[in-house]
């Protein structure tokens, strides 16, 4: 049964709403390395890749990953269908599709608005024909214009319209065009999002907004407050365990984005003032993030589900052996 199908029966039998599947998928998933014996929450491991043929989905299965996260821009219904069988020829899933690259759903002209909308439209009705329960969308980013350094950016934002008034303590007059900018992309988001909502909800697949380096939303209360904005089971939190560290804490961003998040990527962070972000990404276990930590909260805070892997610097097997050593709560 696809998951339209899903749906239409869950409606015909008087299902007012149905969830997406991300909330019951961790109890379903394929069993390899992931499980351990220390934790109640089970985590699932997997590769991103551009797609999935059969040389790249054998690769992923022969590291002992349970999945796979696809990049590729251009994926036809036809093809995501070759793509799915692939994947469970192999043994693995495909859980997610990152959106087509930066949306612009924030862009001046509205025919880019409008392509970037339908784009988005198109790409969760391919995540059904991949299998994909969710698809990573970044809606939109703003730059060009002066902007506080992360330890001085401090927002202050209406919790109910989300307009963002201030970013730092005292004199904002320097930053009067970031926060125009970001007021005007959070109300094309918003406008854009809701339109996507009854697609998401059609395709089973929700759209998860991630917290990304697009100078929007950058702290765990607005990033959390936009995602719930919308009241919808379809609309979800792609949370990034390495990205806006410099901001706040990983423990921090979990614990307020509790009961958001659908998936998680993880990489690594090297805290530094110096540097023009406070820091840089680097390989997995050589950052500032306390890795043991970040896995006691991830029980904490209850989530289960899938950990795509986005770093580099190790091979496929060692990448495994980091990600088993996350899941027991070992470090990295």
């Amino acid at each position: 049964m696809t998951r339209r199908e899903f749906m239409q029966a869950g409606i015909a039998a008087g299902i007012s709403s149905a969830l997406p599947e991300v909330c019951a998928e961790a109890v379903s998933l394929p069993q390899r390395k992931d499980d351990n014996g220390v934790f109640k929450t089970r985590l699932r491991a997997a590769l991103i890749a551009r797609t999935a043929d059969p040389a790249t989905c054998e690769r992923i299965a022969a590291a002992e990953f349970s999945g796979v996260e696809l990049t590729a821009k251009e994926i036809s219904m036809d093809t995501a269908r070759v793509f799915r069988a692939n994947a469970g020829k192999a043994g693995i899933r495909i859980h997610s599709l990152m959106g087509a690259g930066w949306s612009t759903f924030n862009a001046k002209d509205p025919n880019t608005r409008r392509s970037a909308i339908d784009a988005m439209k198109q790409r969760l009705l391919v995540a059904n024909e991949c299998g994909a329960s969710t698809v990573l969308c970044v809606p939109g980013r703003i730059g060009g214009m002066a902007m506080p350094r992360p330890s001085a950016f401090k927002p202050v934002f209406d919790p109910k319209t989300l307009e963002l008034k201030s970013v730092v303590d005292g004199d904002n007059a320097p930053f009067a065009d970031y926060i125009a900018a970001h007021n005007e992309a959070t109300k094309r988001t918003l406008e854009a999002v809701h339109e996507l909502i009854p697609v998401a909800a059609e395709a089973g697949v929700a759209l998860c907004l991630e917290n990304v380096w697009n100078n929007l939303w950058v702290t765990p209360a607005f990033m959390s407050a936009l995602v719930r904005s919308f009241d919808s089971a379809w609309v979800k939190a792609y949370l990034d365990l390495g990205n806006h560290v410099c901001y706040a804490p990983v423990e921090t961003w979990l614990r307020t984005e509790r009961g958001l998040i659908a998936k998680l990527h993880i990489k690594d962070f090297l805290s530094d003032r110096t540097l023009p972000h406070e820091g840089k990404f680097v390989p997995i276990g050589r950052g500032s993030i306390d890795w043991k930590s970040v896995r006691r909260v991830i029980e904490e805070i209850g989530y289960s589900g899938w950990v795509s892997i986005e770093s580099s610097g190790f091979t496929d097997a060692e990448h495994r052996q980091i990600m088993n050593r996350f899941f027991k709560g070992e470090g990295a």
